[in-house]
């Protein structure tokens, strides 16, 4: 049987890493294995794992990606959307300058990854869209509004694409990590003491770093989101999300179980300093 050919962004360590290696030892898929970092993606490298130098947000640099890979293997079967990272701190702290540059890549970056992959499934007819959100993008928090902001964007984006490309044999999957143990925390939380310039929110600052510090010291490795893209990549009718691990599940749970205001309640009665 034909290889699938397999698009990973974001996938020079953590959860794009986990995802690269983990189908590339199933059998049957070829992974480009893309980002910025090629001294990392070259570690990657396997007989079904090719690293490729890919910026989000730079067009010519994806068309460079996308023209490499059809000359290679004349078809994409699977994209990934992995890339992506966190920016911490309170909406009014955070240097709009900043936060519009996590929207370039967490949101803008995927837009155009998608679109230029999509023509190639389209006249294919068949492949699969794999768009890694969090559990961010479901229940925002003090302190991670503007990325919780960028989540809800690719919860939306992702919503609206399944729709659209269903008719052409084109699947939409959504996966929603909670804490897991990568290099995000430490982006993320190095990003929250730069921005937080409002002093008024130390206090509540100081509290959420604590928080999520425990919480990613009990997270489960990156191997527990790349089986769920597996199962999203391999299932005859994948889920539309992938909610995981389980107190990631229980979070988004809860949200419509108490409502809004009482949600507001449990989670501020964390962030007291």
């Amino acid at each position: 049987m034909q290889e699938q050919v397999v698009l990973v962004t974001g996938a020079s360590s953590g959860i794009g890493a986990a995802i690269a290696q983990d189908l590339a030892t199933q059998g049957g898929f070829y992974v480009f294995a893309a980002a910025r970092r090629m001294d990392r993606l070259e570690q990657l490298r396997t007989k079904h794992i090719e690293p490729l130098y890919l910026d989000l947000t730079d067009h010519d640099s994806i068309q460079a990606a996308v023209t490499h890979i059809m000359a290679s293997k004349k078809r994409v079967d699977v994209l990934v959307n992995n890339a992506g990272y966190g920016l911490y701190g309170a909406v009014e702290g955070v240097i709009i300058e900043e936060a519009r540059h996590q929207f370039e890549v967490n949101v803008f970056g995927l837009g155009r990854m998608t679109q230029a992959i999509l023509p190639i499934m389209r006249q294919q007819r068949s492949g699969r869209i794999i768009n890694v959100s969090s559990v961010a993008g479901k229940v925002s928090t003090p302190m991670a509004g503007w990325y919780s902001a960028s989540k809800h964007a690719v919860e939306a984006l992702s919503d609206a694409l399944r729709g659209e490309v269903q008719r052409f044999g084109i699947k939409v999957s959504v996966i929603e990590p909670g804490a897991i143990r990568t290099e995000f925390e430490e982006v993320a939380l190095g990003e929250l003491s730069k921005t937080d310039e409002a002093n008024v929110y130390r206090d509540m600052a100081a509290a959420f770093a604590k928080l999520v510090g425990n919480n990613y010291r009990r997270a489960p490795q990156a191997d527990v989101v790349a089986r769920a893209v597996r199962h999203a990549v391999t299932a005859r009718h994948p889920r539309l999300r992938y909610a995981l691990p389980m107190d990631s599940r229980t979070f988004i749970f809860l949200r419509g179980l108490l409502g809004d205001r009482l949600l507001d309640r449990m989670i501020l009665s964390q962030l007291r300093g």
